[in-house]
């Protein structure tokens, strides 16, 4: 579990604590007011985890192993309820003080691999096959079906701000309004697929991962996107750092294959943006994430380490201790704590 430190000048991340779980962590998320860490797996286990001292990180069951995979977690924005989803088509909501299960929804022959909690109010988007279901958790009722149609859902996400819901998969992405969801959606078109969707923090882009090796970002409003070319494969995974530069803009991160490149909004619009790339990483990245209010990015790759970028640009440290590999990670809301799962069952804590 050895920490290989290339900058001392930089403040780095110490080992704090490790858990195990039965499978491959599918996916690691922390409740927004920082209290909980949730983690499940290829097994099935959907767990609450609660950060101690050095080497205490205690693990509460909500559900055991199934045999069949959880996929998906997501919490409410005043981290009362923990949902997830994945194979076995269930999306389960429990609180998170008791424990409790309190929704149960049971949509067979589909596989729950997306879902998302509103940041406005208590509702749930999930996945399901061609259609997004939206739950209402104060009336616990399904308030919506949107049918996207044209494929599976690949990935969804909420506007921060207003209640857009963008939904993305083959030919591109679908933003519904949640003030009417009756009302046509709009359609941002790409000649492939779109696998990942990102807004920016303030929700002016819209940023999309396509299956062609492309990259786009949608200034919301405008309609003439900036594509950007060049990725070795398909655009993977999406991050907005919080922070601004002077000109008052986020950085976006892509991760495509082993590489990662960071784009920066010019301040000449002719220009449009600016990258870079970070290559460390010898097998395909698969989460990145900037670390609240800081342009420092961390990214877990299948080799085994989860790097982290000093200003989004020079590599800091390496962490390792997932010897298959790393398939996820999550930064605490106040920065202090790093989460990664492992392809082994490994859940690792860095402070």
């Amino acid at each position: 579990m050895a920490n290989k430190k290339t900058n001392k000048s930089e403040q780095t991340l110490q080992f704090h604590a490790k858990e195990m779980l039965s499978d491959y962590v599918t996916a690691v998320t922390w409740s927004p007011d920082g209290t909980t860490l949730a983690v499940c797996s290829a097994a099935g286990e959907v767990m609450l985890a609660a950060v101690g001292p050095v080497n205490e990180l205690s693990l509460q069951t909500l559900q055991t192993a199934t045999g069949k995979s959880a996929d998906c977690l997501s919490f409410s924005r005043d981290s009362q309820f923990l949902a997830a989803g994945g194979q076995d088509g269930k999306v389960q909501i429990w609180r998170t003080d008791s424990g409790e299960l309190i929704a149960d929804l049971d949509n067979q022959r589909v596989w729950v691999d997306k879902l998302a909690w509103s940041p406005n109010c208590n509702q749930l988007a999930f996945s399901m096959g061609r259609y997004v279901q939206v739950w209402n958790a104060e009336e616990n009722v399904v308030e919506v079906t949107l049918n996207f149609d044209s494929s599976s859902i690949l990935d969804l996400a909420w506007h921060p701000m207003v209640q857009y819901l963008a939904v993305s998969g083959y030919q591109g992405v679908k933003v519904w309004h949640g003030e009417d969801w009756d009302e046509d959606p709009e359609i941002l078109s790409v000649p492939s697929a779109t696998g990942a969707v990102s807004w920016s923090p303030q929700g002016e882009y819209l940023a999309c991962g396509n299956m062609d090796n492309t990259l786009i970002v949608n200034e919301w409003g405008n309609f003439e996107p900036w594509v950007m070319q060049g990725f070795p494969g398909k655009v993977r995974e999406l991050a907005w750092s919080d922070k601004t530069n002077s000109l008052g803009a986020s950085l976006l991160a892509a991760a495509s294959s082993e590489g990662i490149s960071v784009w920066e909004k010019h301040a000449d619009e002719s220009v449009g943006w600016d990258s870079w790339g970070l290559e460390v990483h010898e097998k395909v990245v698969n989460a990145i994430a900037f670390q609240p209010n800081t342009f420092l990015l961390a990214s877990a790759a299948a080799d085994g380490q989860v790097c982290l970028w000093s200003e989004a640009e020079q590599l800091l440290q390496i962490l390792e201790g997932a010897e298959g590999g790393f398939s996820c990670l999550a930064w605490h809301p106040a920065g202090q704590f790093l989460a990664a799962g492992g392809c082994g069952g490994e859940l690792l804590v860095w402070s």
